[in-house]
């Protein structure tokens, strides 16, 4: 057997980069800092050097319009093996009959959902915004929005979907898709309660789970595959893969598609190739098929269970310190935070807590009066402390470290932290992820020196 060649390939390509300094530096800067800085991020992970370096393949050089025995291009018999493995992945790890693993990004699958199955104007149904919805499920921002006549849902007084809500505007607006996921929702959603209002009103349902598809994989969070008509996902949030997206079907894939002489599942090979979409991707699609065949592992299913261990404790946690947990706790690994009875802003939070090398993100709550640029919330996400091995304990340190930051800044003006009590955090932090490395991160410091 001749010894591999892609591992050549690649060191040489960094000795290359090497003399380019200037991003050279910056993408040095990028190591360490996710290497060094408590990343509590709920819309990412950390990808997993096997996928990137599945990325960095050769399979990036071919352009591969079509699909697999279908291309319209010669010279995609290799390209072709990687795809399909992408798909039979797929479908192994989410029990699906269908599988399109050519979506640039959730946001892409969502957009060819719903531009292939409706017209400009028609009724879409998905959860509001400020209530933890997607741009893509109906924002007036957003294409989803803008395209058609977006109806949204939210939450009930306990911050828990309303589902007699959906139900009531479902028989008033008669929409034709009914979307169901989240992006700052942190409970388990019922699917089959969607499923029965879409069949009420004779709606698609489209379930995006771009936020809970490890968890879904693993077998910790309901399956929407066999509800939804149409279930999106992204393949970084929670896959440890690369940024792309995938296109679902279970038990709806064969029955006939809007235009009753194609099925669903040959009405989505047309919609995403050639109706929305271009060549794909191949080197991405090489990484998503690495990174479902790590989905579908007892290791994977171990850090899939600290997420959610990890999230629980870090919502107890915040809830004995006195902050406001919406939804009043988490099923997922989603921690929303309301701060607006402190008297501070998310932004506020979010900029000081960053001073002192804890990353999270400034999100609105339920009610927020205040805009998506400063807002009233945080949103944790406990993925990548999960990848890194922490665990309950840690979590509770992280806790307090965030009620460290955020009462000085109480006491403060609300704007500046302290150099001393930045200092003292960020010694804290940076002992908890020397003592919790990222995972095959650390063996790559030797090679991202100039």
């Amino acid at each position: 057997m001749m010894p591999p060649v892609l591992p050549r390939v690649v060191g040489e390509g960094f000795e290359q980069l090497a003399d380019d300094q200037e991003l050279w530096r910056a993408i040095e800067g990028e190591h360490r800092r996710q290497s060094e800085r408590l990343v509590l991020v709920a819309s990412s992970s950390v990808t997993h050097p096997s996928v990137l370096a599945a990325q960095a393949s050769t399979a990036q050089n071919v352009t591969a319009e079509g699909y697999p025995g279908r291309r319209y291009h010669a010279g995609c018999e290799g390209v072709d093996r990687i795809e399909a493995l992408a798909v039979e992945r797929a479908c192994a790890v989410f029990g699906a009959r269908y599988a399109n693993v050519q979506p640039h990004s959730a946001t892409t699958a969502n957009q060819t959902v719903l531009s292939s199955l409706l017209r400009p104007g028609d009724t879409v149904l998905g959860m509001d915004l400020a209530s933890g919805g997607h741009l893509t499920h109906g924002s007036k921002a957003a294409f989803s929005g803008q395209y058609f006549h977006a109806v949204g849902y939210g939450l009930d007084t306990a911050g828990l979907i309303d589902y007699d809500e959906v139900a009531r505007l479902a028989r008033e607006c008669r929409p034709k898709l009914i979307i169901c996921g989240a992006t700052a929702y942190s409970r388990a959603i019922d699917f089959a309660r969607f499923r029965s209002i879409a069949d009420e009103v004779g709606a698609y349902l489209l379930a995006d789970i771009s936020h809970t598809a490890g968890l879904v994989a693993a077998g910790l969070h309901p399956s929407p595959i066999d509800h939804a008509h149409i279930t999106t996902t992204c393949t970084h949030k929670q896959l440890f893969g690369p940024r792309g997206g995938l296109i679902l079907m279970g038990a709806d894939a064969d029955t006939p598609g809007p235009d009753g002489r194609r099925t669903l599942r040959e009405h989505f090979q047309r919609a995403v190739f050639p109706f929305f979409q271009g060549a794909p991707v191949m080197n991405t699609i090489a990484a998503k098929a690495r990174a479902l065949d790590r989905a579908a592992s007892p290791e994977f299913a171990q850090v899939m269970r600290r997420v959610v261990d990890n999230a629980g404790a870090l919502a107890d946690s915040f809830a004995m310190l006195g902050y406001p947990v919406v939804s009043g706790g988490t099923d997922n690994h989603i921690v929303l935070l309301d701060l607006s009875p402190l008297g501070l802003t998310g932004l506020a939070a979010e900029e000081a807590l960053e001073s002192a090398h804890m990353v999270v993100n400034k999100n609105r709550v339920p009610g927020d009066t205040r805009p998506a640029l400063v807002t009233s919330g945080i949103r944790l996400g406990s993925n990548t402390v999960a990848y890194r091995g922490m665990g309950p304990l840690e979590m509770a340190e992280c806790a307090t470290l965030f009620d460290d930051v955020v009462q000085e800044l109480r006491r403060g003006d609300g704007a500046r932290l302290p150099v001393a009590v930045r200092d003292r955090v960020r010694e804290r932090v940076a002992a908890l992820c020397s003592a919790f490395p990222l995972p095959g991160y650390h063996a790559m410091e030797g090679a991202l020196v100039s």
